[in-house]
C-alpha cells in the first residue's frame, strides 16, 4: 500500500526503530526493495534522486513504484531524495509522491528556512510529508568527512540549537543530520558523533535521518537508531549488490546477453542486502 512518510516515521520515532530508505532507478530495483520488505514484514521507503528522474523519467518511476506499492501489503513510501529545485519538487508532488526532501543545506540558515518553508506550505496542503537537511553531508570522495580529518570537520556537523530553531521555524516532518556521515563509498570507516546526535534528539523531537549509511558498520547503525535515527538511507550498497549480480552471471558465462538472467540475478543480490539493512533498522515484523 502507498503510505505517508510522516505516518510510518512518526510510529518509528515513537517506538524507537528506523525505516530503511532505498534508492531505486529501475524496475528490478523497485521489485527487490518491495520483495525484501514483504519478506521481513517491514514498512519501507523507496526514494529517487533528481539524477534517477533524468535517467528513467519521472512518470516511469512514479507509476512503477505506485503500481507495485498498491499491490503490496506493506506500507511503501515514495520519496524524493535531495530535491534542490522548487519545480522538480512540485512535479513530484503532482506525480503522486507521498514524501519529498528539500535540500537547501548549502545555503545560510535563514535561506534554508525560507526555501524549506515554501515547500512545506505546498506539500502539507497536498498531504505530502517533507524532509529537510541541516549541516553539511558531504561526499565520501572528499575524504575529510569520511575520514574525520581536516580543520573544518566538526563545523560540518548539524548544530543542535540551530536544528531546534530550524524545525520550529519550518514545520518539517523529519530532519537529515550531519554527524560524520557522507554520501558515496567511504575511503575508511566513518566515525559517527553519537554525542552530537543525542544532543540534537534531545532538542528535536521529530524523526531524524541518516544519509550516507552505506558502508557504516552494523553496530554503528544500530547505535545511531538507539540515539534517535528513524530513517536510514541506503544507495551505494545497493549499487554494489546489483553490480555483483551482473558480474556473477558474466563470470559464469561471459557471452550471456539475456537481460532476464542478468538483471534477475542482480535483483536477487539486492534483495539480500535490503533484508540485512531492514534487520539493522529494527523494523522487521512491524507490519502484522
Amino acid at each position: 500500500m502507498l503510505a505517508s512518510g510522516r505516518e510510518i516515521l512518526t510510529r518509528a520515532n515513537q517506538q524507537g526503530y528506523a525505516v530503511g530508505a532505498f534508492n531505486v532507478n529501475n524496475m528490478e530495483q523497485v521489485q527487490a526493495v518491495i520483495s525484501a520488505a514483504e519478506q521481513k514484514m517491514s514498512p519501507v521507503i523507496l526514494q529517487v534522486t533528481q539524477s534517477a528522474i533524468r535517467y528513467a523519467g519521472l512518470l516511469c518511476l512514479s507509476d512503477l513504484v505506485k503500481s507495485l506499492a498498491e499491490k503490496s501489503f506493506v506500507p511503501v513510501v515514495l520519496h524524493l531524495d535531495h530535491g534542490t529545485t522548487y519545480d522538480v519538487i512540485i512535479q513530484c508532488i503532482r506525480s503522486g509522491f507521498t514524501s519529498v526532501m528539500i535540500d537547501a543545506s548549502m545555503f545560510s540558515l535563514d535561506e534554508n528556512i525560507k526555501e524549506t518553508k515554501e515547500i512545506v506550505k505546498v506539500a502539507h496542503a497536498c498531504g505530502v510529508s517533507v524532509e529537510a537537511e541541516l549541516g553539511e553531508v558531504s561526499s565520501a570522495r572528499d575524504g575529510n568527512v569520511a575520514d574525520g580529518l581536516g580543520a573544518g570537520y566538526g563545523a560540518m556537523f548539524t548544530d543542535p540549537v540551530q536544528a531546534e530553531t530550524f524545525v520550529n521555524a519550518t514545520g518539517i516532518d523529519f530532519l537529515g543530520v550531519s554527524i560524520g556521515n557522507a554520501h558515496g563509498k567511504y575511503k575508511t570507516p566513518p566515525c559517527l558523533n553519537f554525542e552530537r546526535l543525542s544532543e540534537i534528539k534531545a532538542l528535536v523531537k521529530i524523526p531524524l535521518v541518516l544519509h550516507g549509511a552505506s558502508g557504516i558498520a552494523q553496530d554503528d547503525l544500530k547505535l545511531a537508531v538507539k540515539n534517535g535515527i528513524n530513517k536510514i538511507n541506503i544507495d551505494t550498497d545497493l549499487r554494489q549488490a546489483f553490480g555483483d549480480g551482473l558480474r556473477e552471471v558474466f563470470s559464469a558465462n561471459p557471452s550471456e546477453c539475456d537481460v532476464r538472467k542478468l538483471c534477475g540475478r542482480a535483483r536477487e543480490k539486492m534483495i539480500e542486502v535490503v533484508k540485512e539493512k531492514i534487520n539493522v533498522c529494527g523494523s522487521t515484523k512491524m507490519v502484522l
